[in-house]
């Protein structure tokens, strides 16, 4: 395959559908922490981005080295994301649960931690793209890539945005939202893993 408009629509595409989880948890994020400005906001979608860019090269680089390790781990994919997505979505509802409990605040502000680890169970279904790019050489890999951050970025700050408008006028119940709606992401990243 050539770089051509279809090469550019497909990556679109793909992008579109891979950035769903991260757009939901963007949405989650935002309603956690309405006042959320937007320097930080940029911050969460490019981190998104980068490592809904990372795992694609990195399936890509699996596929044409060592594929058959990555063909063993790949039925994993599903369980590690639900493993993270229930790990913060559970947090994040009892702290929620907690806060309004003790004072009926909003959710208190996502950890750098808590963002690489739901960048990664956001994209780690991402790896297997690079099965589905492998013919491609690398630098039409890596283009792809690269497409699949940029709407990936657009996506997560829609999402951003959204939730915080939501999110303002949940007020004390937008950290439990948040929460359900990280467990119910990976469940149906499991669900749709599996079958």
């Amino acid at each position: 395959m050539k770089m051509s408009g279809l090469f550019f629509l497909n990556s679109v595409l793909l992008g579109i559908g891979l950035a769903m989880d991260a757009f939901s948890v963007s949405m989650a994020n935002g309603l956690n922490e309405p006042e959320m400005g937007r320097k930080r906001m940029t911050g969460i979608a490019l981190v998104y981005a980068g490592f809904q860019f990372l795992m694609p090269v990195i399936g890509w680089i699996c596929v044409h080295t060592i594929v058959s390790y990555f063909n063993a781990f790949q039925k994993f994919i599903p369980w590690i994301a639900l493993f993270l997505l229930l790990y913060i979505g559970g947090k994040m509802l009892m702290e929620g649960i907690r806060n309004k409990e003790e004072d009926g605040e909003s959710g208190k502000r996502l950890g750098k931690g808590t963002l690489l680890v739901q960048g990664i169970a956001t994209s780690i279904d991402a790896l297997s793209v690079g099965f589905t790019i492998s013919e491609y050489s690398g630098k039409m890999a890596v283009a792809a890539s690269l497409i699949i951050a940029a709407v990936t970025f657009l996506i997560c700050m829609g999402g951003l945005q959204i939730g915080k408008k939501v999110g303002t006028k949940l007020a004390g119940k937008a950290s439990v939202l948040g929460g359900i709606i990280l467990i119910a992401i990976g469940v149906e990243i499991l669900v749709t893993g599996i079958f």
